[in-house]
C-alpha cells in the first residue's frame, strides 16, 4: 500500500514546506485537540476499535483539523483517501470519483470520499452519493463550516453521523506552539504577555497560529518583542463570523437572551461582537426594537421610545457615532424591568380567536344604522360606560357563545406592577356588577 503520507520525492524535499505542512500529525493519537470524540471512548475511537467506520460529517470552524482527522482515518482503516473539494467538482467529476471507487471495490479495497466544503454541493449533487455510500462502494466524510441540519439533505444526514469539531483551547493552541518550535529548532522571541496574544490572535485556529508562528521566526529581532511590538507587525485576525450564516443567529441570539438575562456587560459585548464581525447597525437596531417589544413590553413602555431614538439617531449620525446611541439602547433594555405577559396574552388570544371560528359580538355592541338592525336587537341594551359609575358598566364584550377568558396576567414588575393593580381593579368591580344583575 502506498504511504498517504511519504512525501519524499525529488520536487517537494527541495521545495519549502509550510510549517503547518512539517506538523501534519502522521496518526490520531498526534492530533492536538478533539479528544471528544478521538479518546478512547469517542465516537471515532470506538469506531476504530471496533472496525467498522461509518459515513461522517466533520463539522466545525477553520483549522481544528478536519482534513487531517479524515486522512488519518484512511491511513488507520487501510481506505484508500480520494479528496475533493465542492467548490471545484461538478457532476463528471462525481461520475469518475465513483467509478474509481467501484473498480477499487471490484479489486477488495474500500474508498474514504473526502468532501471538503460539502455543504456548498446543491442538493441534486448531494443525493448523487445516497447508491454508493448504502452499497459500501465509498465512506463519506464531508467536511463544513455550517450547521449541517441547515446545509445538508436530510438523506445525507440519516446516513451519516455528524461530529462536531470545536476550536482548540488557549492551553491546546500552546502545545501547538511547543511543538512547533521543536520542530524549527528555537522559542518564539516574545515576552509571555506577547506570547499569549499571539496565540489568541489565532481564535482557536491551529493552522492560522502556525502561520503566525512562522512569520514570527522570520523577523530578526534583539531584545524578546512586548504585545505593542508585536501587534504593530502582526494584523488581528478578523473573528468568525457570517452575516448571512449560522454564526449571526449565534450572536444575535447570544445578544437577545443577555438582555432578557439583565445582564448589561455581556448584551454590551455580544453588541460589540456582531459590530467587529461587519453586522449593519441597522439591522441590529430592529433587534432591539423587539427585544423590547417581546421582552419589555409595558413592564417599561418608555424602553420602545429608546430603541426607536436610538434608531433614529444612528440614521442621523451613521457610524461610529451611532453605534454609541444603540449601545446606550442595549444597556437601558438589559437594566429595564422585563416582563412577557403581554407576548403571552397576545398568542393565547390569537390561539382563542382561531377556535372560535365566525362567532359574531354580542348584538349589544353593535351599532344599528338602520332601522332594521335596530329590529334585529343591535344595539339593544348597551350600557354607556361613561355614564355607569366609576366611568364602568362591566358589560359583556365577548361573543355570547364564548366563556370569558384572561388572557393578560400583568406581573408584579416595574410599570406593569400599576397595570396589574388595575386589572384586579376592574375585575373586581366587573364581578360587583354581574352579581347585582342576578
Amino acid at each position: 500500500m502506498p504511504d498517504l503520507f511519504d512525501t519524499d520525492t525529488p520536487t517537494e524535499t527541495t521545495a519549502p514546506r509550510p510549517l503547518a505542512d512539517r506538523l501534519r500529525p502522521q496518526s490520531l493519537a498526534q492530533v492536538i485537540g478533539q479528544s471528544h470524540i478521538l479518546g478512547d471512548e469517542g465516537p471515532l475511537g470506538v469506531m476504530l476499535a471496533s472496525g467498522s467506520l461509518s459515513s461522517l460529517i466533520l463539522w466545525g470552524p477553520p483549522g481544528v483539523g478536519k482534513t487531517t482527522i479524515a486522512r488519518l482515518l484512511a491511513h488507520e482503516t487501510d481506505l484508500y483517501f480520494e479528496q475533493i473539494s465542492a467548490i471545484f467538482t461538478g457532476v463528471p467529476d462525481l461520475r469518475k470519483v465513483f467509478d474509481a471507487a467501484k473498480l477499487r471495490r471490484q479489486n477488495g479495497r474500500g474508498t474514504l470520499l473526502f468532501v471538503d466544503e460539502i455543504h456548498r454541493f446543491n442538493k441534486a449533487q448531494q443525493d448523487s452519493f445516497l447508491p454508493h455510500m448504502e452499497d459500501g462502494t465509498i465512506v463519506l466524510v464531508g467536511a463544513t463550516t455550517e450547521n449541517p441540519s441547515f446545509e445538508l439533505n436530510a438523506a445525507i444526514m440519516s446516513r451519516a453521523q455528524v461530529l462536531v469539531l470545536e476550536r482548540l483551547t488557549i492551553e491546546e493552541l500552546e502545545k501547538l506552539a511547543l511543538r512547533a518550535e521543536t520542530e524549527m529548532g528555537r522559542t518564539l522571541n516574545l515576552t509571555d504577555q506577547a506570547r499569549r496574544a499571539l496565540v489568541e490572535m489565532a481564535d482557536g485556529d491551529g493552522r492560522t497560529l502556525l502561520n503566525l508562528i512562522e512569520q514570527v521566526l522570520a523577523w530578526k529581532t534583539g531584545a524578546p518583542l512586548d504585545v505593542d511590538a508585536l501587534t504593530k507587525r502582526l494584523m488581528r485576525r478578523a473573528a468568525k463570523y457570517d452575516k448571512s450564516g449560522e454564526e449571526h443567529y449565534n450572536l444575535i441570539s447570544a445578544l437577545h437572551k443577555s438582555v432578557r438575562g439583565s445582564d448589561p456587560d455581556a448584551a454590551l459585548y455580544w453588541y460589540s461582537r456582531m459590530l467587529e464581525g461587519g453586522e449593519d447597525p441597522r439591522y441590529l437596531a430592529r433587534r432591539l426594537l423587539r427585544m423590547a417589544v417581546e421582552d419589555i413590553a409595558l413592564a417599561d413602555p418608555q424602553a420602545q421610545s429608546i430603541c426607536l431614538h436610538a434608531w433614529e439617531t444612528y440614521e442621523r449620525l451613521g457610524s461610529p457615532e451611532g453605534e454609541l446611541a444603540l449601545a446606550q439602547a442595549v444597556i437601558y433594555l438589559a437594566l429595564a424591568p422585563k416582563t412577557n405577559a403581554g407576548y403571552v396574552a397576545y398568542k393565547a388570544a390569537r390561539n382563542a380567536a382561531r377556535q372560535s371560528g365566525s362567532e359574531p359580538p354580542p348584538k349589544h355592541i353593535l351599532n344599528a344604522p338602520t332601522s332594521m338592525m335596530k329590529d334585529q336587537g343591535y344595539g339593544a341594551g348597551y350600557a354607556y360606560d361613561h355614564d355607569a359609575e366609576d366611568g364602568f358598566s362591566g358589560q359583556n364584550y365577548f361573543p355570547d357563545t364564548m366563556q370569558r377568558p384572561t388572557f393578560y396576567k400583568p406581573v408584579d414588575r416595574g410599570f406593569e406592577r400599576d397595570l396589574k393593580k388595575r386589572t384586579e381593579y376592574f375585575a373586581g368591580l366587573r364581578a360587583k356588577r354581574n352579581a347585582s344583575q342576578n
